[in-house]
């Protein structure tokens, strides 16, 4: 075990809320530490993320020591001892030192303890089994400084056992190499994801979808998706083929054009290539109406940009607004097998920030004037003209916009008779 005070200087330590609530836990026989991923983090000279503390108090006292000091406490979590503590609004998660009684995915029996050991014994990757007190001491039980070094996700103890307490943890294995593992990731670790995926089955789109779209944005998010692949993990959470190759172009796009990493154009890259499958993936993940609309835009016909001059991209930017043409531009690079310096491919999707479409300039009253009268055959007068208005590139001018009317007005008055 070790017990150095490599974080005495971590400044969340020594100031702000974090220590604040350290400050009151560490009193009268109880002991608070900071766990899990903030410990990991500052290994690795990472931001500390969201702060999680662990306790020997009981949650009642936890709340009475709060009162106390006049910070509010959400019980967010009671039953299994978790209670929000919240300062200058920020939230702290408290919760009180658990060890499983009876294990059975999210529905464990847990009981309250004071063993620091068994806490970490019973978490999932050793990178997340460390903690650090007040002083800056970091606990390690399981090897997790050495694994956090290296770079290493390993389960704790049998790889087996964990994935059985909660099958979530096979996606969490990949998510969290994803994020701060290198290399291949542990053979261990990946063969009890494989013997254990059937559990996947048994949770919910919710959870999934959470691990999914955080592994999609993950430094290290195109290898482990692939190992995903290499595994059979991944066609059973999207329900039809994964395509590792546009996912891995998609990210080298994003990142030659200097853009933040995109969770749903990332999984439009690795799960659509038609509507249909971003519905089925919208459904199977219960992704969110503006992550199903995103998803269903980007599979809309996006070959159609591989023979597309920027006469024709500019009516499609029109159509689709910024937002909406930048994505399926990207979906259709990504899937072109053209690379990241294309000029061709950047032109078109730099489009939006060259060129601002207009709006379109006739007026409702200008087909009035010409005799339309309101009603269906009004609306469908102005469709004429706006499409007519498009193929023509755009005018503003007078001569041509009355043109574009009167034709609009003949054809729509032929249709009619």
């Amino acid at each position: 075990m070790s017990a150095e005070p490599i974080l005495a200087d971590a400044p969340w330590l020594t100031a702000g809320g974090t220590a604040r609530v350290l400050r009151l836990l560490n009193a009268d026989g109880e002991e608070a530490r900071v766990v899990g991923g903030t410990v990991r983090n500052a290994l690795l000279g990472l931001p500390p993320g969201d702060m999680d503390i662990a306790t020997t108090a009981l949650p009642e006292e936890v709340v009475r020591r709060a009162k106390g000091a006049g910070i509010k406490s959400v019980p967010t979590g009671i039953e299994h001892g978790t209670i929000t503590l919240v300062i200058d609004g920020a939230p702290y998660e408290v919760t009180t030192l658990r060890e499983d009684t009876e294990t059975f995915g999210r529905k464990a029996k847990v009981a309250f303890g004071r063993d620091w050991v068994k806490d970490a014994e019973r978490r999932d990757f050793t990178m997340n089994g460390l903690s650090v007190d007040a002083s800056g001491v970091v606990y390690d039980y399981v090897g997790g400084i050495a694994d956090a070094k290296a770079r290493r996700v390993r389960f704790i103890g049998a790889p087996d056992q964990r994935i059985a307490e909660d099958y979530l943890r096979i996606l969490r294995f990949f998510r969290i190499h994803a994020a701060f593992g290198v290399g291949e990731p542990d053979r261990d670790g990946a063969l009890a994801c494989i013997r254990g995926r059937a559990g996947l089955a048994t949770l919910s789109a919710e959870r999934v979808r959470i691990e999914m779209l955080k592994l999609l944005v993950a430094p290290s998010a195109s290898s482990a998706a692939l190992a995903m692949v290499d595994a059979g993990l991944l066609q059973a959470m999207i329900g039809g083929v994964a395509y590792a190759g546009p996912l891995t172009a998609m990210i080298a796009i994003e990142r030659a054009l200097g853009l933040p990493a995109s969770a749903t154009r990332r999984l439009a890259a690795l799960a659509v290539a038609v509507t249909e499958d971003a519905r089925r993936v919208a459904t199977r993940l219960r992704l969110s109406n503006a992550e199903a609309k995103a998803l269903d835009s980007m599979g809309h016909r996006w070959w159609r940009f591989a023979a597309m001059d920027e006469a024709r991209a500019r009516r499609l930017l029109y159509r689709l607004g910024p937002g909406r043409y930048h994505d399926r531009v990207l979906l259709a690079w990504a899937r072109s097998g053209v690379d990241a310096n294309s000029s061709r491919w950047r032109e078109l999707a730099e489009l939006p920030q060259r060129w601002t479409a207009p709006k379109f300039p006739l007026k409702a009253a200008d087909f009035i004037a010409r005799g339309m009268t309101e009603g269906p055959a009004l609306g469908h007068v102005l469709t004429l003209a706006e499409d007519a208005w498009l193929a023509a590139d755009f005018p503003l001018d007078e001569a041509a916009l009355a043109t574009i009317a009167d034709q609009a007005t003949a054809r729509a008055t032929r249709e009619k008779n």
